[in-house]
């Protein structure tokens, strides 16, 4: 799934919102529960497979969230969960979860998205921020960068 996405997105994520009929689509649109705003995300070709393989596996339906609860008063994925599933990966990975955390991982690729492109706008779309101070902010950008940019920039 795409790391863009708020943790509590992505465990309130369901079937029907990943998938075209039987398909896991390249492309989704949530509706952020932080923001009210929608937002689209990627689905790469490696992730479409594993979603599917997922869904076949664990027999879930259109309307049944994609990540669901193991304890029956919770319908999805807990926030807190998820933290813990990803501090085993870094653990496995060798690396110290200290380091990363979800919403660290959320900020990853519109970091080097931005690094690559210095396109504030698309960061900001990609993130469903409202407002570009928002974007800004988010990616730590400070004065240095802005004239770098600036300075890069003929008219």
């Amino acid at each position: 799934m795409s790391n863009k996405l708020r943790g509590c997105d992505l465990v309130a994520l369901k079937v029907h919102d990943v998938c075209h009929g039987e398909q896991v689509a390249s492309r989704a649109v949530v509706m952020q529960q932080k923001t009210q705003r929608p937002v689209q995300f990627e689905i790469t070709s490696a992730t479409r497979n594993a979603v599917q393989k997922w869904i076949k596996a664990a027999s879930l339906r259109s309307e049944d969230f994609l990540f669901p609860s193991r304890v029956h008063h919770s319908p999805h994925l807990g926030t807190r969960q998820y933290a813990r599933i990803l501090d085993h990966w870094v653990e496995q990975l060798g690396l110290d979860p200290a380091d990363y955390g979800t919403h660290s991982v959320r900020r990853t690729k519109a970091t080097l998205i931005y690094r690559k492109t210095k396109n504030l706008r698309a960061v900001q779309f990609l993130l469903g921020h409202s407002k570009l101070e928002s974007t800004v902010r988010y990616l730590g950008i400070d004065v240095d960068d802005a004239l770098e940019i600036s300075e890069q920039t003929e008219i």
